[in-house]
């Protein structure tokens, strides 16, 4: 076997063992996310809000027979969506965002599973727009919250939401920690220290 042949074979198995590793490795990383989005996926729940809004009505009719057109007071019922994480499953705490449930005449949650309970807000903190659900409820999984001081810009992310629709619940998707720190970005006056990430997350 000559000598050029003989660098052919070897140069051959090193890419064979190179590609082998390479096709290890992502099997590895992409069971990691699968892994996670299922261990976190139980824990989220959909949030359904109810408000009822008055609107003055006229009566068309009165003006038709020279009557005094007098407003009448009509109420319509409208629906918000939003997501929320369980963070106690024993005592039934569910962290959500305050304007999600802020000024709601009802709350609903919805679990992976369509068992649907009612909740009372049991705390609210508008500066930081966050909110504390509770409901009554058995057999609920949690979640451990996470420490965010340990947070490097570049780790892998994973967001679990109702993106848009109800029908969409528990919608997964994947992104970068982008930035840290992030403030006076919507000239607000409330406490703001944001995790700026690519993963997509839409209203829901």
């Amino acid at each position: 076997m000559g000598y050029t042949l003989m660098k052919k074979i070897i140069l051959s198995i090193v890419l064979v063992g190179s590609l082998v590793a390479q096709n290890s490795v992502v099997r590895q990383f992409s069971k990691a996310f699968a892994d996670v989005a299922e261990k976190a996926k139980p824990a989220v729940v959909t949030i359904i809000t109810d408000k009822v809004i008055s609107l003055n009505q006229f009566d068309d009719f009165g003006f038709f027979f020279y009557q005094p057109n007098r407003p009448r007071q009509k109420e319509f019922k409208t629906n918000a969506l939003g997501s929320g994480v369980i963070i106690d499953a024993e005592n039934g705490y569910i962290l959500t965002n305050n304007h999600v449930v802020d000024e709601m005449d009802g709350i609903r949650v919805k679990l992976i599973d369509k068992r649907e309970f009612d909740a009372t807000i049991i705390g609210t903190d508008p500066k930081t727009d966050l909110a504390i659900l509770q409901i009554d409820a058995d057999n609920l999984n949690d979640i451990e919250l996470g420490n965010s001081d340990k947070i490097r810009v570049g780790e892998w992310v994973l967001a679990v939401g109702s993106p848009f629709s109800e029908n969409l619940s528990h919608t997964v998707t994947t992104g970068i920690v982008s930035a840290l720190g992030r403030s006076n970005i919507m000239n607000s006056q409330s406490y703001e220290d944001f995790i700026q990430t690519d993963a997509a997350i839409n209203p829901g």
